[in-house]
């Protein structure tokens, strides 16, 4: 409105009286104030709608970030569950509790069911306390017995070492009988029993078993564990039909294998490494998956030989005199530090790489593109770690001084 009474000023401002054209200058620095007014408005609704985008893409990398260190965790528990649980607490993805470990395991999300299983079983306090933790995640209640265990057998792989098996079925029957008071006298009986179970189930679904056990000598078999007395007929019945009617479903051995690592990658072939410290050329078989790159010294190996993160690598093509088609990763600007890897040793330990580069040759000058292509588009940038060797170099260059 003052703009229009301004325009319709301006039109006849020769005709105005000396009050009329004060009047017209109030207006036009009214007309200055609100436009100034209007840009500063403008500014800020700019500089809030930065900030909130800018908060928008800094939740969003964290969440990227917690995602791809949660896979890396699930990775390195399935190698070795210890470490694998160490890793993800240092990380703050998981709480250093028992319930929080348990929930974890219990969910069972990318984890291999026969790590679980071996860390559930070691006899270290804290290892027992998630076994008890995670046995309270299972409800039993009106459940008989094979119903139970067909449920806890199936959320691990049940070890092989006697020692575990004995503390996770003592734990197992601690859990029944506390879900289910007055079916059996005593714990024992209930871890008698199971272990019983678990035999009928092997005597009667595992081919090379010829004396298939009857019904009557299982219950046999059985007299006499509930504190002395017998257990009900029609339970043994029950419990034997069960399991005679379907085998326990008991996940597959897959060791420690990373198949689910290693489905569908990005790229994957024979190359030729050359050694960090022995300057030898090894053929080894590559996959790359996840931002890592991870040889094997036999396709048919579960565990890979050795592991590198491309994060804040370069690649280049380079000439070698021994080895055509070659290509190398390394650190930009820091030519003599060590890439952070690790390798498996002969005997079994997994150990810090000694790679200051990696020289690889291809077999062929296109196979060779290929994959620097591939590394090229896998390899992910962490600013953090720039700003942190820019910091180290600037306390290098003042220690100087």
């Amino acid at each position: 409105s003052v703009l229009k009474q301004l325009q319709h000023l301006v039109n006849v401002s020769d005709d105005l009286s000396p009050e009329e054209q004060q009047e017209l200058e109030s207006i036009r620095r009214r007309k200055e104030e609100l436009l100034l007014d209007i840009q500063r408005l403008k500014d800020e609704i700019a500089e809030v709608t930065t900030e909130i985008e800018s908060l928008g893409l800094s939740e969003e990398r964290k969440s990227m970030q917690r995602n791809k260190q949660m896979a890396t965790g699930r990775k390195k528990f399935n190698m070795d569950p210890t470490k694998g649980i160490c890793f993800l607490i240092d990380s703050s993805l998981l709480k250093n509790t028992s319930d929080d470990i348990a929930q974890f395991l219990y969910k069972g999300e990318g984890l291999n069911k026969t790590a679980i299983g071996d860390y559930l079983g070691e006899r270290d306090d804290f290892n027992i306390e998630v076994l008890h933790a995670f046995l309270e995640l299972h409800e039993f209640t009106d459940l008989n017995l094979v119903q139970a265990l067909r449920q806890f057998l199936w959320s691990f792989r049940l070890p092989g070492e006697a020692q575990k098996i004995d503390r996770m079925m003592e734990a197992f029957a601690q859990r029944y009988c506390h879900c289910n008071p007055g079916v059996f006298q005593s714990t024992d009986t209930c871890y008698i029993l199971s272990f019983a179970v678990i035999m009928l189930n092997t005597s009667l679904h595992n081919p090379n078993v010829k004396d298939k056990p009857s019904v009557q000598r299982f219950t046999a078999m059985n007299r006499g564990i509930n504190d002395g007395g017998d257990l009900p007929e029609d339970l043994l019945r029950n419990l034997y039909d069960s399991i005679k009617n379907e085998p326990f479903k008991i996940p597959e051995d897959d060791g420690n294998d990373l198949t689910h690592t290693f489905f569908n990658p990005d790229r994957e072939g024979w190359l030729l490494k050359l050694g960090g410290r022995v300057k030898t050329w090894k053929r080894r078989w590559f996959i790359l998956t996840d931002n890592c790159l991870y040889y094997f010294e036999y396709t048919t190996d579960k565990e890979p030989r050795g592991i590198i993160p491309l994060e804040n690598l370069s690649i280049r093509e380079v000439d070698d005199s021994k080895k055509p088609n070659c290509f190398e990763l390394f650190i930009p600007n820091h030519k003599d530090q060590v890439i952070k890897a690790c390798k498996t040793e002969a005997d079994g330990r997994v150990v810090e790489g000694n790679h200051t580069f990696y020289r690889i040759s291809a077999p062929t000058a296109e196979e060779k593109d290929e994959w620097i292509n591939s590394i090229k588009a896998a390899i992910s940038k962490d600013p953090f770690y720039e700003m942190l060797a820019a910091r180290k170099k600037k306390v290098s260059s003042l220690k100087g001084l």
